[in-house]
């Protein structure tokens, strides 16, 4: 039996979480490595902007870096995209929400507070935004199933 349109969708949606949570895992992975080396981050066009976010006191929690954060939170993303059902979607939409509402307070505080803007974090907010909107979609979806 062929799967239905709504299934097919589903799959769809799953499958670009899962490619947006390993874009985000490698970026995470990328400042976590670029701060436990000690190493100035690659900028695009030289700019210093990442490395100006990524020494700040804004770069640690409790000592540990954002960018470990951000490597959780796209890991469990990716670990919702392979869950089927219900337990999956809603894990993925509100991890998310977090990583999305938490991103955009990092971006609050490089505009107004830092004065500095990393690419590698305006990447992962994109990121972490168009995984939002995947697994708001799904969400959508699975509560518009008539029973």
């Amino acid at each position: 039996m062929a799967p239905s349109t709504k299934e097919r969708e589903g799959r769809t949606l799953r499958v670009v979480l899962g490619v947006l949570a390993a874009a985000g895992v490698l970026i995470s992975a990328y400042l976590t490595w670029v701060h436990f080396a000690g190493i100035i981050p690659a900028c695009a066009g030289g700019s210093g902007g990442c490395e100006t976010v990524q020494s700040s006191r804004y770069a640690t929690i409790l000592g540990a870096p954002v960018s470990v954060l951000g490597l959780l939170g796209y890991t469990g993303l990716l670990y919702s995209a392979v869950l089927r059902g219900d337990v999956g979607v809603y894990l993925g939409f509100l991890l998310a929400l977090v990583g999305t509402l938490f991103s955009a307070y990092l971006t609050y505080l490089e505009v107004f507070t830092i004065r500095a803007l990393c690419q590698w974090c305006l990447a992962s907010a994109a990121l972490m935004v168009a995984a939002l909107i995947c697994t708001a979609l799904e969400a959508w979806r699975m509560s518009s199933k008539v029973y």
